[in-house]
């Protein structure tokens, strides 16, 4: 039995697909910046936020192997649906209105606290939750991936 054969119609195809999304977005930040400012910012490989979402990409990835292994009428898609969308709708509204708040908090403590004051050592973290752009670009992402390894296991005897 060949590798293809072996990750074709299980789950390991869901999981390769949402590595190779969650990964595939991740990258996409670093490299978006790293142009933008011309230093590589290696933070980026793991942090939150940002175009695309890596966490749209990941749960739509999942989803969509789960639909392609499973069926899209099986209980298990079901979940993997409900999962995503819940992830999604966090990442948009939640956490998005969490990086706004931090940034007037940070903005807050930078202008009315004097330098030296033991507030100004701990600067929340801005960049936790998406824009609708971005987890839609983050959704694309992960139906993509899996789409197209579902193709690649099928051309090479999956």
């Amino acid at each position: 039995m060949s590798v293809t054969a072996a990750i074709h119609n299980t789950g390991y195809e869901a999981i390769i697909a949402l590595v190779i999304a969650n990964a595939t977005a991740q990258l996409i930040k670093f490299v978006r910046d790293w142009r933008r400012y011309r230093r590589p910012n290696f933070d980026l490989l793991v942090a939150t936020g940002g175009m695309p979402s890596s966490h749209s990409s990941t749960v739509t990835a999942l989803s969509t192997s789960v639909g392609l292994v499973a069926g899209w009428d099986s209980p298990v898609f079901a979940v993997a649906i409900c999962f995503a969308f819940l992830t999604m709708f966090d990442a948009a509204g939640l956490r998005h209105s969490a990086s706004l708040q931090a940034q007037a908090l940070n903005v807050i403590v930078r202008e009315l606290l004097a330098p030296d004051h033991r507030l100004n050592h701990y600067k929340l973290k801005e960049l936790l939750g998406h824009t609708s752009r971005e987890v839609l670009a983050g959704a694309v992402l992960g139906v993509g991936v899996s789409l197209g390894l579902r193709r690649l296991l099928v051309l090479f005897g999956g």
